[in-house]
C-alpha cells in the first residue's frame, strides 16, 4: 500500500492498483506548494465533511479524473450541483463493497459547513478494509468512546488520526483513541497549517514513543510504503 501525503488532511493511497485521495486541500494550504493537482490520480475521492480546507479542490480533481467521490448527503447534493457526476452518497454506519475492497463510515465529532455557507451534513471518518491491509481515517474529530467500537469490531493495521489540537483532539487525546482502537502505528493529519494547529513533531513523536506508540509525521508530497 503506498501512501503519498498532500498537506494537511489529504492523502493519496494505492490499494490494489486503485488509487484513494481522502479530503483534497492542496492548491490554497500554502504549504503544499510543489503539489501539482493536475498530476494526482484518484479512481475514489473520499470526503469526510464539508469545510473548505477538506474539500477545496474536490469539484476540479473530481471532474479531470472522473473518480467516484464518497461523501454524505448533503456534500453529494452541493457537489452535483457543480456539475459533479459520480457520486456515491452514504451516512455513518453504512458500509459498501468496491472493487479494491471495503469502505465503511464511521463516527466523527465536528461540525460541517459548505464553503458557501450552507449545511454540510453530519462528519464522518472511514474504516477501508482490502487484502493488503484495514485502515482508519478518522477525518475531523474529537476523541469519542464510539472509536472503542472500531477496535473491538474490526482489526486496525493503521490509522490516520489528526493530531493538531485546537479544532480536533491533540496529541495526548490521539494516543488514548490509540487505545479505543487497538492499534498503535498511528500517521498524523490535520497539524502545522495554520497557526492555531501548529505543533511540536519532535516532541509530538516522543510522546507517542513514551507510551509504547509510533507516531509518522511524513513530509509533504513524499510516499512511504505499508505492507
Amino acid at each position: 500500500m503506498k501512501i503519498t501525503y498532500y498537506g494537511h488532511s489529504c492523502f493519496g493511497i494505492e490499494i490494489n492498483g486503485r488509487f484513494l485521495l481522502f479530503d483534497p486541500f492542496i492548491s490554497h494550504n500554502s504549504l503544499a506548494k510543489a503539489v501539482n493537482i493536475s498530476s494526482i490520480k484518484a479512481d475514489y475521492i473520499l470526503i469526510s465533511h464539508g469545510h473548505i480546507d477538506h474539500i477545496a479542490d474536490a469539484e476540479v480533481i473530481a471532474k479531470s479524473t472522473k473518480a467516484k467521490v464518497i461523501c454524505n448527503w448533503e456534500i453529494g447534493n452541493w457537489l452535483a450541483g457543480k456539475g459533479v457526476q459520480n457520486i456515491h452518497q452514504m451516512n455513518t454506519g453504512g458500509k459498501i463493497k468496491l472493487d479494491f475492497g471495503n469502505i465503511k463510515a464511521v463516527a466523527a465529532v465536528h461540525s460541517s459547513g459548505l464553503p458557501d455557507g450552507t449545511y454540510g451534513g453530519t462528519a464522518m471518518g472511514f474504516v477501508v478494509e482490502s487484502n493488503q491491509g484495514n485502515f482508519y481515517y478518522a477525518g475531523d474529530t474529537a476523541l469519542t468512546y464510539d472509536m472503542k467500537l472500531i477496535g473491538d469490531y474490526r482489526k486496525i493495521d493503521f490509522a490516520f488520526l489528526p493530531i493538531g489540537d485546537n479544532f480536533t483532539m491533540g496529541v495526548d487525546n490521539a494516543i488514548i483513541a490509540c487505545d479505543f482502537i487497538k492499534c498503535n502505528d498511528i500517521i498524523g493529519m490535520h497539524y502545522n497549517t495554520f497557526d492555531a494547529i501548529k505543533i511540536n513533531d519532535n516532541e509530538a513523536i516522543s510522546k507517542f514513543e513514551r507510551n509504547g506508540k509510533n507516531l509518522t509525521l511524513i513530509p509533504i508530497n513524499e510516499t512511504i510504503i505499508k505492507t
